[in-house]
């Protein structure tokens, strides 16, 4: 079935290379996010090792890597996060089929299918009701950070001012001897951005005065390409300079707005020129009250973890809920028994939601707490915070061993896939540990439930 989503990316034209088996490009890309490896050192540990060429299905070890580094990019692009997503889903669908049918024994013959679907991809009947109540669903949402310095608005202008001198001089290559190039004054720029930023402990208004001569500079750059433009088009830049280029004249309007009005706010700031879709999201943590990546909204069924929603814009995760809920049912064929969330998701529209569908949501009611208390309700808010603290452990989990607390990939498409492949290795090892124990039991037929885990 994965294979058919993957083979939709390929253009009907017969000329070029072999394309790779989807086993090939998904199996690569789950090594990777298992193991943390980069591109380069994921091909040279599957040229030197014998199980991951088996896990990858070649039919012998062969001492020629299987494939170039540079394709696993193509593979994150073709597999793209939806695809990743839809193979995690089945994995928990097969999960929880076995455990309602009571074989764990392994997969069974028919795969898990999708919504909408039944085993033979065929479309149901829309006119199924959803089952009794069943199961909990547990929200929340984290941020996934990208791979950037921290960003300030010197360096920003000032690694701008430099790619816009580049520029100028690609642009001006073509007229040395026949044109005076432009006065940039780099030498000059440079020395003024460094006396402020090796300065230890600068002032607010040195931080403005430098900020302040970063911009002019900017702005002067801009129209130097401008007028050479006018000599030499723009086709000349590569394909990085003119992107470059188009995202430091919104820089540059963002800086100026927020330089004129003295404020630190602008709507879709840019914090990265290398990466423009990154964001700022405030978190409040002790740790870091800002962090800078897409923010990731989850749930957890059963110990897995399924995406939910990733946007690199900051937004409110209680507006997620009602989706949430809905595409359990789509998952699952019923409705969750509670919903566990924290008090962000407590909102009048959702708890109308849940009382008219009757689904229980975790956590005080709204307005003045009451001067009687029904018994249990303090049990019952005691065992949901204590149940609702695994989408705690995923995200500490999946940011510890799979690099969920720094992405690395660079482009907007990528690092979501990396993002949903995170979740799917997650997953991957909660089944493999469970088919071991499983497995473990039946060999020596021992009582988990008694013995407990063993190491």
């Amino acid at each position: 079935r994965v294979e058919q989503e993957y083979s939709k990316h390929f253009s009907k034209d017969l000329r070029g290379g072999r394309a790779m088996s989807v086993r090939m490009a998904l199996g690569a890309l789950i090594i990777q996010e298992r193991e943390g490896f980069s591109d380069r050192h994921l091909v040279q540990h599957i040229t030197e090792n014998p199980y991951l060429q088996y896990f990858l299905g070649l039919e012998a070890y062969q001492e020629e890597p299987p494939f170039d580094p540079s394709l696993l990019t193509y593979f994150r692009k073709r597999l793209g996060p939806d695809a990743i997503n839809q193979v995690n889903e089945w994995i928990v669908q097969a999960a929880r089929e076995e455990e309602e049918d009571g074989d764990d024994n392994g997969p069974k013959d028919n795969p898990p299918t999708s919504s909408g679907e039944d085993a033979n991809g065929r479309p149901q009947a829309e006119s199924q009701e959803p089952r009794a109540h069943q199961g909990k669903l547990i929200l929340d949402a984290t941020c996934a950070p990208a791979d950037i310095a921290y960003p300030t608005d010197l360096t920003l202008l000032n690694t701008a001012r430099e790619k816009l001198e580049d520029i100028i001089d690609t642009l001006h290559a073509s007229h040395v001897g026949y044109m005076k190039k432009p006065r940039d004054r780099r030498r000059q720029a440079r020395r003024d951005y460094l006396r402020t930023a090796k300065n230890r402990k600068p002032s607010r208004s040195e931080i403005r005065k430098a900020i302040g001569r970063q911009l002019r500079y900017v702005a002067r750059d801009l129209r130097f390409i401008e007028q050479l433009a006018e000599h030499t088009p723009l086709t000349t830049l590569s394909r990085k300079q003119y992107r470059d280029l188009l995202v430091i004249g919104e820089l540059h309007r963002q800086q100026r707005e927020m330089y004129r009005t003295r404020s630190h706010r602008v709507d879709d700031r840019i914090v990265s020129i290398a990466q423009p879709d990154v964001r700022p999201i405030v978190r409040g943590k002790a740790k870091a009250n800002v962090e800078f990546g897409s923010k990731v909204a989850i749930s957890v069924v059963d110990g897995y973890a399924m995406m939910e929603k990733t946007s690199w814009d900051s937004f409110n995760e209680g507006t997620t809920l009602i989706e949430s809920v809905e595409r359990y049912v789509e998952r699952f064929g019923c409705y969750p028994e509670a919903v566990l969330a924290d008090k962000i998701y407590r909102t009048r529209e959702n708890l109308r939601y849940c009382k008219e569908h009757g689904i229980r949501l975790s956590g005080p009611k709204l307005g003045r707490p009451p001067k009687h208390v029904e018994p249990g309700e303090k049990q019952q808010e005691r065992e949901d915070v204590g149940e609702r603290n695994a989408v705690e452990g995923k995200f500490g989990e999946a940011k510890r061993n799979y690099g969920l607390g720094l992405i690395r990939a660079r482009l907007r498409q990528t690092s979501e896939t990396v993002i949903a492949l995170q979740l799917l290795v997650m997953n991957l090892e909660k089944r493999l540990r469970l088919l071991f124990w499983l497995l473990f039991g039946e060999l020596f037929e021992v009582d988990f439930c008694i013995m407990g885990p063993v190491y």
